[in-house]
């Protein structure tokens, strides 16, 4: 199956199965982030070892993420989802079977090396099935995908509870609806080649602007939904009130994907990756200034929300557009790989800064990185191609 043996009508239809999938991978993110975190917290642990737990989920697919375009190549597409959402589901309910730091720390390394094979594997479908020109709308259809499930995660919790087994056995349930839509397609999802004699280093110099994107995005996205409700209890407002910020960051992200992802497809898209950045370096930067109990803070943090998210579909359609073959399904694993490394790198700078300037450290931070995605962005437009 390749783009142009299909017409656009079956494009969009075989990228069907995988939106949703993403929506349900989407779901089950946003009912289940939580859950470790607070789960904790209640247990009496301090705040470093909830972090150093938290983070061990990166740690498992930094580890195991450059062998999964070889396992999609060698099991299937489909097969290789479905084994791994069932390994993953069954991870998420064993956090029931016992509280002890240690085994939830292995468990969530576990749980980042299964849950990182539908995440690529999805990102290498789409970039293999789609056309050039509808590329940006397409992946920005994906982001949409994904940020409506984890908007809607959280309302499962309001029926779940968050504290006990069931919110857990729940998001094991959850988890296994990632395969329900692709089963159809266990022997027709497309081929993923992989080639052996391929490096990631090629794969990075070939493509920096895509890569810094994904580290970027990556930062931006993890340090808000680690650090937004905090700004937002220093800055004043209740706790309630700061998850609300979060619900209107992820808004922003599925109103403005589908314009987003349009521009990229009739413009060029490192130009519209430098705008993306550019508006977040402000927005970030004007954060601060606008007082959190006032209702215009949200409209700053729903165009955050949007712009930021852009950055990571703007990235993927420049990667579709560098790669093909084997070549794409390495690129996407790094892809995936320095948006995980950007969050890793971006919690504890954010917080350090936090702690020594206060809520201002957050915006300070993000538009460090975002300026210099501006200023990579601006720099690869001199260049033709």
């Amino acid at each position: 199956m390749s783009p142009s043996s299909l017409a656009p009508a079956n494009q969009w239809r075989a990228l069907l199965p995988v939106f949703a999938a993403c929506a349900a991978i989407g779901l089950q993110a946003g009912a289940g982030m939580p859950l470790v975190p607070l789960a904790m917290e209640q247990q009496g642990h301090d705040k470093l070892t909830i972090g150093v737990v938290s983070a061990a989920w990166g740690l498992g697919m930094l580890a195991f993420g450059t062998r999964i375009p070889q396992l999609a190549a060698r099991f299937g597409a489909v097969p290789a989802i479905v084994g791994a959402v069932v390994l993953g589901s069954m991870m998420t309910a064993a956090y029931t079977l016992t509280t002890s730091p240690l085994i939830w720390f292995i468990l969530t390394f576990l749980h980042g090396v299964f849950g990182g094979v539908p995440w690529v594997v999805s990102e290498i479908w789409m970039n293999v099935v789609v056309e050039e020109k509808r590329r940006g709308r397409v992946m920005g259809v994906y982001s949409t995908m994904v940020a409506l499930g984890i908007a809607l995660g959280p309302a499962v919790l309001q029926f779940t509870g968050v504290y006990g087994p069931l919110p857990f056995l729940v998001c094991a349930v959850l988890a296994l609806l990632v395969a329900v839509p692709l089963l159809p397609y266990w022997k027709t999802a497309p081929a993923i080649e992989h080639h052996v004699d391929g490096g990631y280093r090629h794969i990075v110099v070939t493509a920096p602007l895509a890569m810094l994107a994904a580290f970027a995005c990556g930062l931006g996205e993890q340090v808000a939904f680690s650090f937004l409700p905090v700004y937002a209890v220093g800055a004043g407002v209740s706790a309630e009130t700061g998850s609300l910020w979060l619900s209107v960051f992820v808004l922003g992200n599925v109103i403005l994907q589908w314009p987003i992802g349009w521009a990229a497809d009739h413009f060029d898209r490192r130009a519209v990756l430098a705008g993306c950045a550019l508006a977040s370096t402000i927005l970030v930067g004007i954060l601060p200034l606008v007082p959190a109990t006032a209702s215009p803070v949200l409209v700053v943090i729903l165009l955050w929300g949007g712009v930021s998210f852009a950055i990571y579909p703007v990235g993927l359609a420049l990667l579709g557009q560098r790669f093909s073959g084997g070549d794409i399904a390495r690129a996407n694993t790094a892809f995936s790989l320095l948006y995980i490394f950007g969050g890793l790198v971006g919690r504890p700078l954010t917080g350090g800064a936090m702690d020594v300037f206060g809520e201002p450290g957050l915006g300070g931070t993000l538009a460090i990185f975002y300026a210099i995605t501006v200023i990579a962005a601006l720099l690869a437009l001199r260049r033709p191609g």
